[in-house]
């Protein structure tokens, strides 16, 4: 798909101003979507005054743990949530088609291109004034967007928080390490996506059986990093750190992150006992990320581990793995289908702050919550998009979910409502199904949309 690259082509009226706090994936997609919906934007990041435990860069949009967007199939409900994306014309996917790097079956993309290329974007566009400096309490006007993160600063969290009402909810996410490329041992390693899907983009470093033996005996009595006095180790499912993973049963690694299936050894012909793969962090190829290698362990046992790992005897590790604190209001409580808080009109939430996990789904939301915010105040009538699509199911999930158990989740095809009639024979064909459905429930819904801001 096709993207423009021009701007809106009229200046927003003075009086139709939203109001942005932070500029990750969530807010600087909801800016994007504000401004070219025809309203004036004022988008604020605390960075570089301030940052949070896990940011590095002062760059927009930045990308933390990863640099992957996951799987790019149909079969994924994920590659679903991105092609619906695609067709809304969302700057995130713009960017990602860009600054996309190898990744298998995956779309990846290189960190520093992608921040930087939102960056200028919004920077570019005549209706998003940018502001660096921390927003320590909730804004006042007629629509204000919170898109502060699961790190939102110590100043504005409590006030967010009391807002909310529910009380903390917050779980814990890791960030994997990073090792120089140039560090490895490539006699040991060999290139190839699993079951050679796409080009031979992932790093496979084998591990017999004794060897992943020992990494899991040696990984289950590594020192960690201990957990505040007040901090209660809450972990997200699909972010699961490996030393808590290694900690169910010595075969966990090995049928999740280490799995060896449709990886082939190309010096003994079969799949080994296990395998770690590294996937590219940069267009250049210097850097490769520990896919799944998601740690709390300290930095002197993470050095010491990894290098039990055949291919990474000597590597240097440009990032080590860490974890942190990612806060989340009760959405079910809180929020209303178009992601506007119940107890306050005018005030939206979008990000991971909402609930949502993921790069993907943050953007999604920030996405929503910008055609939202900027429709209130145009007055135009604002339907969010059916629960068929995989928009529409993030929606369901976060306004519907059991308001007692709520939890952060990724999109997946178990949030979508069934198929009608008789269903396809296979899970591939289900799914299929379900995400031509919702392309097909997308683009109708995308047409109001567009008809109704008058197509800029």
């Amino acid at each position: 798909m096709k993207y423009s690259k021009t701007v809106m082509p009229f200046i927003p009226q003075e009086d139709l101003l939203v109001t942005i706090v932070g500029a990750g994936l969530a807010g600087s997609e909801a800016a994007w979507q504000a401004a070219q919906a025809g309203v004036r934007v004022r988008l604020y990041e605390m960075k570089p005054q301030r940052f949070s435990p896990a940011h590095r860069s002062e760059g927009l949009a930045e990308l933390v743990c990863s640099n992957s967007l996951r799987g790019d199939s149909l079969t994924n409900a994920v590659g679903c949530l991105k092609e619906e994306l695609r067709r809304c014309r969302t700057l995130f996917m713009e960017a990602a088609e860009a600054c996309r790097v190898a990744a298998g079956g995956s779309l990846a993309v290189d960190r520093e291109q992608f921040s930087a290329y939102i960056g200028a974007k919004l920077e570019a566009h005549s209706g998003i004034e940018l502001i660096r400096g921390e927003v320590v309490d909730i804004p006042e006007g007629e629509a204000v967007i919170l898109a502060s993160g699961p790190l939102t600063s110590e100043a504005l969290e409590p006030k967010i928080l009391a807002l909310a009402g529910a009380g903390q909810l917050y779980f814990y996410d890791a960030i994997a390490p990073i090792v120089d490329a140039d560090s490895l041992d490539y006699k040991k390693i060999w290139r190839a996506s699993r079951y050679d899907k796409g080009g031979a983009d992932y790093l496979n470093c084998p591990l017999t059986e004794e060897e992943y033996r020992r990494f899991v005996a040696e990984l289950k009595a590594a020192e960690k990093v201990p957990y505040r006095d007040f901090e209660k180790g809450i972990h997200f499912e699909g972010c699961m750190p490996i030393e808590i993973l290694a900690e169910r049963g010595e075969m966990t690694l090995a049928f999740g992150p280490m799995k060896p299936v449709g990886l082939k050894d190309p010096r003994t012909g079969r799949e080994p006992f296990a395998v770690v793969q590294l996937r590219k962090e940069n267009r250049a190829g210097t850097l490769f990320n520990l896919v799944g290698f998601q740690t709390k362990l300290t930095y002197p046992e993470q050095r010491r581990l990894l290098r039990l790992i055949p291919g990474l005897e000597n590597a240097r590790f440009t990032r080590l793995g860490s974890m942190h604190r990612n806060t989340f209001i009760n959405a079910p409580r809180c929020l209303d289908k178009t992601l506007q808080w119940k107890d306050r009109e005018g005030l939206f939430c979008a990000g991971q702050l909402s609930g949502v996990e993921g790069y993907v789904e943050s953007a999604a939301t920030g996405f929503l919550a910008g055609i939202a915010a900027a429709f209130r105040l145009r007055k135009l009538l604002y339907e969010p998009p059916p629960p068929t699509t995989a928009l529409g199911s993030l929606l369901t999930h976060l306004t519907e979910s059991d308001p007692e158990h709520f939890q952060p989740m990724n999109v997946n095809y178990g949030l979508f409502p069934l198929l009608a009639g008789k269903r396809p024979r296979g899970r591939s064909e289900v799914r299929l199904a379900l995400a031509r459905r919702a392309l097909d429930d997308v683009e109708s819904w995308w047409g109001g949309i567009e008809k109704q801001r008058g197509g800029f």
